[in-house]
């Protein structure tokens, strides 16, 4: 035996209507179709149904037995159907984005700000870690999408460009320098830092590891020098007088939070890509593709 939703749908119709006629329209069939649809049924269970006769259909013993079954199992798979349906359509509107701390704390505030506006229909959740795991939640499908500076993809991930950001000094403001400055509009050259006492992320940071080949030209690269894991501890030493530090420029809103300085470094200016990555295969929402068109448009302004 081998009931199909559609026999038990019918039957269901005929059995509360009793007339095929109109039981066939409630079910948007013809009623020759309705017949199959019953027939095919009642062989399969080798019993007839129904007592058919010229003026009315009635259910025999066999289908009173059978009716309070089929109702049940309709009910039930259409409540969980119906689940199913709104669960589906809270995921699609809900967009789970994984990003590094500052990223999370300085960048997005203003971006999910201003996605929020334009899409009221989408709620955004932000989960802040550091980059390997927001790798790690993409690729397991615990976030959508993931952002921060993935200098290659990992396996089972995409990353796309969305953004790129200069290297900058980031220096302490002292008390006889101009307060109101406005961070970002100035610029160094690299050689200003060949005296500077500099601080700077671990050695085995990729971003660093730029830094480092830069540095290297003019002499400075010393993997001995203070480091710190994230770049809002770096901003805060440089600030308390502990040295000069070279970051992208992505952190220019959390330096404004500070008193520090910050010259784009020229000569050569260096850019490094900012990415969004998602899982390989995965589907690209209408949510996705509306957040990643607000970031593209916000984050040339974040980095001014």
């Amino acid at each position: 035996m081998n009931l199909s939703t559609r026999q038990m749908r019918a039957f269901l119709h005929v059995a509360r209507i009793g007339n095929f006629t109109r039981a066939a329209e409630q079910a948007h069939i013809t009623q020759a179709g309705l017949s199959i649809l019953i027939r095919e049924m009642e062989k399969q269970l080798g019993c007839r149904l129904f007592e058919r006769t010229t003026r009315v259909v009635s259910l025999t013993p066999e289908g009173r037995r059978l009716l309070p079954v089929v109702e049940r199992l309709m009910t039930d798979l259409d409540d969980v159907a119906a689940e199913l349906g709104a669960a589906g359509d809270a995921a699609r509107r809900t967009l789970r984005i994984a990003a590094t701390p500052l990223v999370s704390s300085h960048l997005l505030p203003q971006v999910f700000s201003t996605f929020r506006a334009a899409h009221p229909q989408v709620s955004l959740r932000l989960f802040d870690a550091d980059l390997r795991d927001v790798e790690a939640m993409v690729a397991a499908g615990d976030a959508d999408m993931g952002l921060g500076f993935f200098f290659k993809a990992a396996p089972g991930l995409e990353r796309t460009p969305v953004g790129r950001f200069q290297l900058m000094r980031v220096s302490r403001l002292d008390d006889d320098d101009d307060a109101d400055v406005p961070p970002g509009v100035g610029t160094a050259p690299w050689s200003s830092l060949r005296g500077a006492e500099l601080v700077g992320l671990p050695p085995g940071n990729p971003i660093q590891k730029v830094i480092d080949q830069h540095l290297a030209t003019i002499g400075r690269a010393d993997a001995q020098r203070p480091a710190f894991n994230f770049f809002g501890t770096l901003i805060s030493m440089v600030e308390a007088g502990f040295g000069t530090a070279v970051m992208p420029t992505f952190a220019l809103a959390a330096c404004r939070r500070h008193r520090v300085r910050t010259d784009v470094l020229a000569k050569p200016k260096v850019g490094l890509d900012f990415y969004r990555i998602t899982k390989r295969g995965a589907h690209e929402t209408e949510a996705m593709q509306a957040f990643v068109a607000t970031l593209v448009k916000a984050l040339p302004e974040l980095s001014r």
